[in-house]
């Protein structure tokens, strides 16, 4: 028997391949949204993820959309509510890199543009729309109780001056979870803010020797690389509700990296 509903943006690879597959063997049904859904591609992407989560023994309705696309967001939703019925968990995950890191005096407004559209401006209003679904949802009763979960960074409170449009996003973002954790609450839908660390997906494969030097340094207190499924146990929990007094709550999966030390 599901367990609910989980709606997952930029489900096709990385961390949000890694909190799906997590969902799923927690029970969840998974809606595993990319900006390319090829059926014909089972090696990667959104239709590996759907099989990967029918081997589990769950359902998996991939769903192609651009989150900074405004226009889109009502067709993603509706294509879940037609399969489903309803959204219980909303997984805000879909985000990008500057194509190139440029120093903050160099950045430039295409960059700054691009990013806060997929990391910021987009999830905003995808959030507020799967809300308003949820409110209904709690209103008429019958499911899950819903949570929204926002993937940030550490980026979120940690300057990099040469991803400075990235590092802006992700701020935002956790002010967009705290903001919707507050509005939200009267609703009975809780609102968490992940902040992943230094993961290993495609993102960060350009910066690889630059981190494995840091991690060996001492920037970490758990000396390794982050993992998907790091992420994806921290989601798991959240979606079981062992964290229900919590809303609002910032949890960093980084191995320690935001412990102060002397």
């Amino acid at each position: 028997m599901s367990k609910g509903v989980a709606f997952i943006t930029g489900a096709g690879r990385g961390i949000g391949r890694g909190i799906a597959l997590e969902l799923a063997k927690h029970g969840y049904d998974i809606v595993a949204a990319a900006t390319k859904s090829d059926p014909a591609n089972t090696c990667k992407g959104n239709y590996e993820v759907k099989a990967r989560v029918e081997e589990l023994g769950r359902e998996c309705l991939p769903v192609a959309g651009d989150i900074a696309d405004l226009e889109q967001h009502h067709r993603m939703i509706q294509e879940a509510l037609d399969r489903f019925g309803g959204i219980d968990l909303l997984v805000n995950n879909a985000g990008v890199a500057p194509l190139q890191r440029m120093d903050i005096l160099d950045c430039a407004p295409e960059s700054y543009d691009r990013v806060m559209g997929i990391n910021l401006r987009g999830p905003l209003f995808f959030t507020q729309a799967v809300a308003r679904q949820m409110i209904l949802q709690v209103r008429e009763g019958g499911r899950p109780k819903p949570a929204i979960v926002f993937i940030t960074s550490i980026s979120s409170d940690t300057a990099s001056p040469n991803r400075t449009e990235y590092c802006i996003s992700k701020a935002g973002l956790s002010m967009a979870a705290a903001s919707f954790a507050v509005r939200l609450a009267e609703c009975g839908i809780n609102v968490y803010d992940v902040r992943p660390g230094i993961i290993a997906t495609d993102m960060t494969a350009a910066v690889r020797e630059k981190y494995d030097a840091l991690i060996q340094s001492g920037l970490l207190l758990q000396k390794r690389w982050g993992t998907p499924e790091d992420v994806g146990k921290v989601v798991a929990a959240l979606a079981e509700g062992y964290f229900d007094y919590a809303t609002g709550a910032v949890i960093e999966v980084g191995g320690g990296f935001s412990v102060k030390r002397l």
